[in-house]
């Protein structure tokens, strides 16, 4: 920048002007590849459903009134985002630093866990019992986070690995700790495998239909957003993700960006686990939360990575989610349809080459698509 342009505070704003268009930009386009996958999934949704014998126009009527043309249905859809928007962010986070956290489903079980048992096992003032319940199950996830992340930076272990295998780990802990014979079982729940239920100070409440637990949700997108798009540490995120060596010749701590990173991403999906105990179920149940930490993955591939197209990407799959009951009762459509119609989409953007040999636009290239494998060789 000239010497003219820093005496000059307009000439300044003006470049600010200009890059703030261009980001805004930069994500208008980033929005065409999700949202031309979604349209020819819903094609190629359709002719699956004629071909068994239903109408697609029906169908996609009742996921849209049964979603998101009530309070109780936007409700719901929400209740069903709002993990996905946790796990989505913790996906994100850790693939801007070239990592791949495919552990959420054990960090969101600890963090579920823990939560649980802070909140029925200490009687304090709503506004301590609340947060801490919830800070303590990210915190128990960011540990085992922490973990992944030091093994990675010290002796080369590899992320995808090692945090699969802590998925067993989380999950067969939090099912002993719950058992009939585990510490925190409930003993009032008979068979089923529960803690007590949280008392009412570490309740998440809820705004009529609406969980006041999303908006928390998006209030860690915006921070996360905030956090590697306006601070130093997000640029070294950023950058140990591009090139961790010439990060590493920079001056950039590329060890201590891989642990930390990890454990802020495992911390956010500990966070969406708090979020369900608190917020939804009032106790953790493991079989509640089965399968909600690899939606993530999904709901980061959708968004390509942006921490706030997380939150609409959630939506859309929260949407369908809640569907599944009217399509049974309507049309004995199975749940696996709506499986179908997900996996679609996630096709339709992992193959950019795909769309734009079927749309024939241009525009549409390799390049925009982020491949959340290329962290596999990180």
């Amino acid at each position: 920048m000239t010497d003219t342009a820093l005496a000059d505070p307009e000439v300044g704003g003006e470049d600010n002007d200009s890059a703030e268009s261009s980001a805004l930009a930069a994500g208008l386009r980033g929005l065409r590849l999700p949202t031309v996958a979604v349209g020819l999934a819903a094609v190629a949704g359709g002719i699956l459903l004629i071909v068994s014998g239903e109408n697609p126009l029906s169908v996609y009527w009742s996921i849209l009134d049964e979603s998101f043309l009530s309070g109780s249905g936007i409700g719901r859809t929400l209740e069903k985002a709002t993990p996905m928007v946790m796990g989505g962010l913790a996906v994100a986070f850790a693939f801007k630093a070239g990592l791949f956290n495919i552990g959420g489903q054990g960090q969101l079980l600890l963090g579920a866990a823990f939560a649980a048992w802070v909140g029925y096992n200490f009687d304090l003032p709503l506004v301590v019992h609340l947060p801490l319940a919830m800070v303590v199950g990210g915190l128990v996830a960011a540990l085992l986070g922490a973990i992944v992340g030091a093994l990675k930076a010290y002796r080369g272990a590899h992320e995808v690995i090692t945090t699969i295998m802590f998925n067993f780990v989380a999950g067969n802990l939090t099912d002993y700790l719950v058992s009939r014979d585990g510490p925190w079982n409930d003993p009032d729940g008979g068979a089923i495998a529960r803690t007590p239920r949280i008392r009412d100070s570490a309740i998440i409440p809820t705004y009529g239909d609406i969980p006041i637990g999303f908006f928390i949700a998006c209030g860690f997108a915006f921070l996360i957003w905030w956090l590697l798009n306006k601070t130093t540490f997000g640029f070294e995120i950023v950058t140990t993700g591009a090139n961790k060596h010439a990060a590493r010749y920079a001056g950039i701590g590329v060890n201590r960006i891989i642990i930390l990173t990890m454990a802020i991403s495992a911390f956010l999906a500990g966070i969406g686990g708090a979020i369900q105990s608190q917020g939804l179920f009032g106790r953790f149940e493991a079989s509640n939360n089965a399968g909600l930490g690899f939606d993530g993955i999904t709901i980061a591939l959708l968004a390509r990575t942006n921490p706030i197209a997380v939150i609409p990407a959630a939506i859309l799959i929260g949407g369908l989610n809640a569907s599944t009951t009217r399509l049974q009762q309507d049309f004995r459509i199975e749940p696996e349809v709506v499986s179908i119609l997900q996996a679609l989409i996630l096709f339709f953007v992992a193959a950019p080459s795909v769309v734009r040999w079927l749309v024939r636009w241009k525009a549409i290239g390799d390049e925009e698509a982020i491949q959340l494998t290329g962290g596999w060789g990180a």
